[in-house]
């Protein structure tokens, strides 16, 4: 009987989940509740040796939905009573400077992550219920906690400082703490395997464009800088999020009146591309071009004009750079952002094929011209995968006793 791993996501208003075997990380199915809350409530799901399913649900609540999960997983047998399901690994975006690895999920571990909700409200909170959930739900099934932050604890001093009082630092934790590890480790790892190459031999530079947007700067492995800082608002320019921003700006919108909420609101749902083109969605933006929209125009060119210095900059930090990373929903797909975000950088050894950059991956496709000197790949990210892969560990020490 095959041994599983459940992977758990739980964002603000849906839960994503998949299975995999724990002998060789194969998925076994997965699928997504979206819309908890609201009339639009919507499950679909496929498990290995069953049928598709895609229906409308009333949910609404995290607790409603993950026990509905529950009874879909006993039906098919895939939990604990029938010795399948091993360990519950739940992706948690920030982790603060304690958690360095993943954690096995303890009321110490619980406190931590709560802790850290101030410097990521909109994910964290979510990320908590559904692991508290999930412990109530499978109470004698391992659960552990994986951190989008972890990857990033490798940053040197000097690049995770501020340069700001230092009691801010040891007194409240302001640092550069970064995000979507768990994306940029899978895709360097991946990288490394095409590449037949040992991962510690290699320095990249991953960029995962979606939604949420950072680039990582990785040094033999490690990750060295990162985009994103305190809160995942730093950096480049996000579908609702600015990116880098003069903190002076804030100031003198408080003096105009702004408040912390109505400042908060705005920088995480009402910036970005939404606040250049009226769209977050880069193929919409897209669409709104060859319409010939000027706004949709002008977010394209800040949105890549931004990863471009960003791309510039980790190439004097990493030098050399043996490969450059796309990853995320635009970074796999868009091949008109891919060929803007490399324009004039032949200099600096990075050509894009026009050819060899058409199309989409499923996997990890080479993109670069023959001319160049750096590796182009446009590399499909796994996080459930990678978390998947970090519950091993676990697996082994309990049974090693």
């Amino acid at each position: 009987m095959t041994s599983l791993l459940l992977v758990l996501n739980c964002g603000s208003s849906s839960i994503k989940f998949e299975f995999f075997s724990s002998s060789d990380l194969k998925s076994l199915g997965g699928g997504v509740l979206e819309a908890i809350g609201t009339p639009e409530s919507r499950l679909a799901y496929r498990l290995e040796g069953r049928p598709a399913v895609e229906r409308q649900v009333q949910v609404r609540n995290h607790r409603q939905g993950l026990a509905m999960l529950s009874q879909i997983f006993e039906d098919g047998g895939w939990l604990a009573e029938n010795g399948r399901l091993q360990a519950v690994g739940h992706r948690v975006v920030h982790g603060g400077e304690r958690f360095q690895a993943p954690a096995i999920i303890d009321d110490s571990v619980l406190q931590a992550i709560e802790a850290t909700i101030p410097l990521a409200p909109l994910h964290n909170p979510a990320n908590l219920e559904g692991i508290r959930i999930a412990s109530r739900l499978w109470p004698d099934i391992p659960q552990v906690a994986v951190f989008d932050t972890a990857f990033h604890q490798t940053l040197p001093e000097h690049a995770f400082r501020y340069a700001v009082p230092e009691a801010w630092y040891r007194e409240y934790g302001v640092r550069r703490y970064g995000f979507h590890g768990i994306s940029h480790a899978y895709v360097a790892k991946r990288a490394a395997a095409y590449l037949n190459q040992p991962l510690e031999r290699l320095n990249l530079i991953s960029l995962h464009l979606g939604n949420g947007a950072s680039a990582a700067a990785i040094a033999a492995g490690r990750s060295i800088d990162t985009s994103m800082g305190l809160t995942p608002l730093e950096g480049l320019v996000m579908g609702t999020r600015p990116g880098d921003l003069d903190p002076g700006i804030l100031l003198y919108l408080i003096q105009q009146g702004f408040d912390p909420d109505s400042l908060d609101q705005y920088l995480n749902h009402r910036c970005g591309l939404q606040a250049l083109a009226g769209l977050h969605d880069m193929r919409q933006i897209h669409q709104a071009i060859e319409n010939g929209d000027p706004r949709a125009r002008l977010a394209l060119e800040i949105f890549c004009y931004r990863i471009k210095k960003y791309i510039g900059a980790y190439l004097a930090v990493l030098d050399p750079v043996d490969a450059l990373i796309f990853t995320g929903g635009i970074g796999e797909h868009d091949t008109e952002v891919r060929q803007r975000c490399c324009e004039k950088l032949d200099r600096l050894g990075l050509i894009v094929d026009a050819d060899k950059n058409q199309g989409t991956t499923d996997d990890v496709m080479e993109i670069q011209s023959d001319h160049g000197t750096i590796k182009i790949l446009a590399i499909a990210t796994d996080e459930a995968r990678e978390i998947a892969a970090n519950l091993l560990p676990f697996l082994r020490r309990n049974r090693d006793g």
